[in-house]
């Protein structure tokens, strides 16, 4: 399927590896220019060696924290408009919430929420001027299904899809749209490297631990398995697209049916 995505230039956020690096490939393989971010410029020019030979594609790149407003600000000069802004940096970590102090939550609401925000304030107004544009946050089930090992992760997925909301109420009538992207548990770098450990901890190969996960923590699992990024990816390439130009304000599942909800 042509998307028509041909020269949109595409900017994913923490993008070097897992879920964002599979959304930039996919982006890139149906036409689009893609600018790759990561925190670190060995990290971008690794990931745009690869991803340039895998997909024949000329991808950009950005290298800085773009959870810090002044990253934002310097990425805002080099590229100070794009079509598609795809918030997808984000982080995680397991911790008893009795010991979450108030800096883990700040530094959360940072990262998770405050880099998708001021990337959304600083592109809305030129996709205003051309009528056109896609905002889309890579949010969670986490969000509709706060884990109690996770909270204030949970609860920065939550407010991601109370931004993108409100966001796409703002440009109601006009041919952008803002969406949000749950994925379910996936096999991404920070997840496998997790369960990895969970593993080697208890004497469990990685496939034994994945099915213990199932069986014990995303009970409600429908595929019973962690997703492949490339299957996240595909759907944002998608709602990213001129096709796509009646879905917004949504809040789109590819969770594997872990939430246990028709609507």
């Amino acid at each position: 399927m042509d998307l028509k995505l041909t020269n949109k230039l595409a900017l994913v956020t923490g993008s070097t590896a897992g879920i964002g690096r599979a959304i930039v490939e996919a982006l890139a393989r149906e036409g689009a220019r893609v600018i790759v971010n990561g925190r670190t410029q060995a990290a971008v020019d690794a990931a745009i060696a690869e991803i340039n030979t895998s997909t024949g594609a000329d991808v950009l790149g950005f290298a800085g924290d773009l959870g810090t407003a002044a990253a934002a600000e310097e990425l805002g000069r080099r590229y100070p408009a794009v079509d598609i802004l795809v918030n997808n940096l984000g982080i995680f970590e397991a911790k008893p919430f009795e010991d979450i102090p108030d800096e883990d939550w700040m530094r959360f609401f940072e990262v998770n929420v405050l880099s998708g925000v001021r990337l959304a304030r600083l592109y809305l107004p030129s996709m205003r001027q051309r009528n056109w544009g896609r905002i889309i946050f890579i949010s969670s089930e986490s969000a509709i299904q706060i884990p109690t090992e996770m909270i204030h992760y949970g609860t920065t997925k939550t407010a991601q899809l109370a931004v993108s909301r409100g966001l796409a109420e703002t440009v109601a009538g006009t041919g952008i749209t803002v969406n949000s992207i749950l994925p379910g548990p996936t096999r991404s770098r920070g997840v496998r490297d997790f369960v990895e450990e969970l593993g080697k901890a208890q004497g469990m190969s990685f496939d034994q631990t994945e099915k213990e996960f199932f069986e014990k923590a995303r009970p409600t699992s429908l595929i019973k398995r962690f997703a492949a990024p490339e299957e996240v990816a595909s759907l944002v390439a998608y709602i990213a697209s001129p096709l796509a130009s009646a879905t917004t304000g949504a809040a789109l599942r590819a969770d594997g049916g872990v939430v246990k909800s028709v609507v």
